[in-house]
């Protein structure tokens, strides 16, 4: 079976609301790892982030890397939020993937959590908090 390596940043990743997705079309968790310090991520209303390439002010955000069946890469897409789709994502080590990016317009008037490194971190401050 042809796979390709997908890095997801957010509420695919094990474990979170939309991870059966993935193992719905027969994905294996590959890996952690960090993108190149050249991404930004935002808060969609506390309920998925979307992150974005910039040339000046990223981080290396930590994601997972998923080895999904290529006919699978369509079925997740659709099932991702509005504003989310799938690009070319640098890793540290210099690999470039798949991922799943946001679109500019909608981190618009939205929450930049770049400084929390990752989604599962922001949120487990987040719940923490409404406590």
């Amino acid at each position: 079976m042809d796979t390709i390596l997908l890095a997801v940043n957010g509420t695919l990743m094990r474990g979170l609301e939309l991870n059966p997705n993935l193992l719905a079309v027969g994905a294996t968790f590959v890996k952690e790892a960090f993108t190149e310090p050249v991404y930004r991520l935002w808060s969609i209303d506390d309920r998925y982030p979307a992150m974005i390439r910039v040339y000046s002010g990223g981080s290396a955000i930590a994601l997972e890397v998923w080895a999904v069946p290529s006919r699978g890469i369509t079925t997740i897409l659709l099932q991702e939020p509005p504003g989310l789709c799938i690009g070319k994502v640098r890793l540290t080590n210099g690999e470039e993937v798949l991922g799943v990016l946001g679109e500019p317009i909608i981190c618009e008037g939205k929450r930049e959590i770049t400084d929390w490194g990752n989604w599962r971190t922001y949120i487990a401050n987040v719940s923490h908090n409404k406590t």
